[in-house]
């Protein structure tokens, strides 16, 4: 009652998947990410945080023309400038970080964390 059944092996192109050792991301085009631009950090006290007024300035912990790093749910993938178009901010790619990175900093792995800055009010 079995009956032979020949089969024709497809091409990784015509099977919709990646070639060997290349990862097929193409299933995960629809899914939402959060992309967020960070320009820099800084650490306050609960009570330095409830002086905060209109007009409070907090110094961050990167230099005025410093890169501005580029996190997915929080996990630093890039580094890049802000470029003003048509009135609005964006971020001009420079450099896209390896998977050697430090997960909290995006710095190279082992790379000293920066100490944190204080708030100043005015």
């Amino acid at each position: 009652m079995s009956e032979k059944v020949e089969l024709e092996q497809l091409s990784a192109a015509e099977a919709g998947v990646a070639p060997p050792g290349m990862p097929d991301l193409h299933r995960l085009s629809d899914v939402p990410i959060d992309l967020t631009v960070e320009i820099g950090r800084t650490r306050l006290t609960v009570g330095e945080t409830l002086d905060l007024r209109q007009g409070s300035i907090l110094t961050l912990n990167r230099m005025a023309g410093e890169p501005v790093d580029l996190l997915v749910n929080g996990t630093p993938i890039a580094r890049g400038e802000v470029v003003v178009i048509d009135e609005q901010f964006g971020v001009r790619i420079t450099d896209v970080l390896g998977a050697s990175t430090d997960d909290t900093t995006g710095a190279p792995a082992g790379a000293p964390a920066p100490a944190p800055p204080h708030a100043a009010a005015e």
